[in-house]
This record gives C-alpha cells, structure tokens and sequence, in this order.
C-alpha cells in the first residue's frame, strides 16, 4: 500500500489545484479513478487515453491547449521520458503496474514498497480522498480486487450484491458485475460519445440511478450499455462456438476481425471465469496487426510474452495473469507457436 503521508500528498495535490488535467486509462480502474478525482475538484478536466499504453507526446497538445497547473495521470503503465521533460508543472502519477524508471514525475505505485501489491489506482485514489465509495468499488472489483471496505459498500447498497466471495463471481453473477460492465461499454465508441457518457457519468449519484433507470441520466447510459453488449453477447457466442474446432485443448484462441469497437478485454476475462484451464487469447484484426488480450488463472504471462516475441514484430505485457499485446499480422503464427512451446503439456 501506498504509505498515508503519500496518500495525503495526492490529495493536498488536487484540492490546492486550480485547473488540474487528468489522463487516465480506457477502462472502468481508469475512469473511476478519475470520477473520484473530478468528484472532488470539479475544474479538473479529464483525457481518456485509448490509443496506447503509452502517454507519450502526442499528448503534449492537451498541455499546450489547457495550460494546467498539474497534471495527473491515472492507471498508465508508461509515460515516455520525453512527454515529462516538455510539461513544466508537476505530474502526479498514481498507478500499479510494474516498477519503471522515470525522472521528474512524483510516482506513487503500491509496488515500490511490495513489488507483489498491484492494489487497483481506484482503490489507492479511495484512500487519499476518502469520497463517493460506490465508485471506487466498481473500479476495484473492476480489475479483480476484493477491497476491504466492499462489506461497507455492501451495506449502504443493498441488492447489488449477494455472498459471491471472489472478484469473479461478483464480476459475472450479481448487479455490481453488470455495473462494471457497464462502466467499460460506455467507454467505448466515438471519442465524442465517450466523452459525453464520462461527463453524465460524473454526475451520477447512485447506482440505482442507472440499473433502476431513474433517471435521464441513467437511462441514457443503460441504454448505451444495452446496445453494446448485445454486439459483445454475439461474438461471446462466436468465441466459444469456436472451441469446438480447436485441438490444443490448453489454449482458447479466438481471433475476430477489425470492428468499430473492442471487445477483447471484456471477452478474455469473461471466458477465463467460463473455463479457469485454459490459457485465454482474444485477439482482434486492426490493419495490419492482430491486437490481444491474454488471460490466464496459473501461468505468468509477462515472461511468456517476452520470449513468445523473439524474432517477432509487437510488444506486449501488462499484469502476473492479464496482459495485452500486439503483434504484427504475419508474424502472429509465430507468436503463438512461441507460446505453445512455452506453457507445457
């Protein structure tokens, strides 16, 4: 865990702000974190960042365009050197992927004192601000953490959960796992829906506003959800009716092609909890490249996908049991053969 005095820091940072810029990542950890943020300094203005893992100079133009006095940056795994170099205020970055080296950023990640403690960047901004829990519970349970104060939410919410224990079974068997859910489809689509759905996101007051529909609000984003999964329901189908005509009983490989939207996030975690043995690839066609998510309840995967890229255009990683990568169209055949050789009988 992030020590309390550090903790207290992130929140002196953002209370004392007076136009704060916040990048954060495309999923629900992300933009909760950043709900929790703009929750409590409404001046602050949020970029989803969608395109890359990286938080490189693209960016630089939202500087130039906003002129902040801090920037934060939520539930990235890299920010380039050079992107930190040309921003001349603070850069508050909390997140809880791997340890990288950067200078001249105020970094806040879990694993510098436990390199085991991936504790969610929702959960870490929970605990510096101390608002709205609704909201940083389903950024947690969102990347598979069981937070300690879930019972509380349990109790100021009721019915949105029932005994499910693991994050799993909350994920995919009760009304907070269609909340998370939730979150992460109305991320997705044109960057000016997206942006509208974060705004009206931000003022929601509680989740009964949006499962119940009680609301304008709420009923716009349900309905948003409801139009996507049902693209989401049908390749679901697609990707376990294909397990029929696959022989390597280790691996579920599902390979879709391009779409306006990307689902392979939301697929690989669904059908790692339908069948725990197998190693998980969703892959998705995007010009040239085949663009995955690969999940697994007992293999490392870092190190497998670092091996798995000798002599293979890509890059890759991400956490212990869920990474994403990238791989060029015509060396994806070997990329896979890598990972077979790898992973044993």
């Amino acid at each position: 865990m992030i020590p309390t005095s550090q903790l207290k820091e992130i929140k002196d940072y953002l209370v004392n702000a007076e136009n704060p810029l916040i990048f954060f990542d495309d999923d629900p950890d992300g933009l909760c974190s950043y709900l929790l943020m703009k929750q409590l300094n409404d001046n602050a203005k949020g970029i989803v960042i969608k395109s890359s893992p990286v938080l490189d100079v693209q960016y630089l133009k939202k500087i130039e365009e906003l002129s902040p006095d801090i920037v934060f940056v939520l539930d990235k795994p890299l920010i380039s050197q050079e992107f930190i170099d040309n921003v001349h205020v603070p850069i508050i970055w909390v997140d809880h992927h791997p340890l990288v080296q950067r200078k001249g950023v105020n970094y806040y990640n879990p694993r510098i004192k436990d390199e085991k403690d991936n504790s969610p960047t929702t959960y870490l901004v929970y605990k510096a601000l101390n608002n709205n829990l609704w909201i940083a519970t389903v950024g947690s349970i969102a990347d598979w953490y069981i937070p300690d104060f879930l019972p509380e939410f349990k109790k100021q919410f009721p019915g949105l959960l029932e005994d499910q224990k693991k994050p799993e079974d909350i994920l995919f068997n009760s009304k907070l796992g269609t909340l998370v859910k939730l979150f992460s489809f109305n991320l997705k689509g044109k960057t000016s829906d997206v942006r509208k759905n974060i705004a009206i996101l931000s003022k929601i007051e509680t989740p009964y506003e949006i499962l119940n529909q009680e609301t304008s609000k709420g009923k716009l984003l349900y309905k948003n959800y409801t139009k996507i999964n049902k693209a989401y329901e049908e390749l679901l189908a697609k990707a376990i009716e294909s397990m029929k005509y696959q022989k390597d009983k280790r691996i579920l490989l599902f390979i879709y092609p391009s779409a306006k939207t990307s689902f392979t996030t939301e697929l690989s975690n669904e059908l790692l909890y339908k069948y725990p043995d197998r190693l998980i690839i969703i892959g998705r066609e995007k010009g040239d490249e085949i663009k995955m998510s690969l999940r697994s309840s007992k293999l490392i995967l870092p190190g497998i996908i670092e091996k798995a890229l000798v002599n293979v255009k890509g890059y890759g990683g991400g956490h212990d049991y869920a990474c994403g990568s990238s791989v060029a169209k015509e060396d994806f055949p070997i990329f896979i053969d890598n990972i077979k050789n790898q992973i044993g009988e």
